[in-house]
């Protein structure tokens, strides 16, 4: 029977204790290594390779109402997040069922290009 050990230096300088939170260092290399990045330094591509929210690009590939193939910017799809269970009450009970738009970016992150709706309903 062969055993293998793996050992990670922790002495200072070197291994993982360089970084004070290894999560969020390796979703780091997550992001950086597979989304590209445009002239802003926004990482833009699909969601469906995120392994969690933190490695989602910064602008995120969806298809508008109309068609129009484009990008959303993270924090326009993640929305206002609450600070207390009140907040976050208010927040839902503002929203219309009907849902919202938000605009669609060329990879830029600048140019509005489109619409995506977000929520609601496709029963009409």
């Amino acid at each position: 029977m062969i055993f293998v050990a793996l050992m990670i230096s922790v002495s200072s300088g070197s291994g993982l204790s360089q970084y004070p939170n290894v999560k969020n260092a390796m979703n780091q290399i997550h992001i950086t290594s597979l989304y590209p990045k445009n002239k802003n330094g926004q990482t833009y591509g699909s969601a469906a390779y995120a392994t969690s929210p933190e490695t989602e690009p910064d602008l995120i590939l969806a298809t508008g109402v109309d068609g129009t193939e484009g990008y959303l910017l993270k924090k326009d799809m993640d929305g206002e997040q609450p600070k207390t269970p009140e907040e976050a009450i208010a927040i839902q009970n503002s929203r219309s069922p009907d849902g919202w738009d938000i605009p669609l970016y060329d990879k830029d992150g600048e140019t509005v290009i489109g619409v995506f709706h977000v929520g609601g309903t496709s029963i009409k």
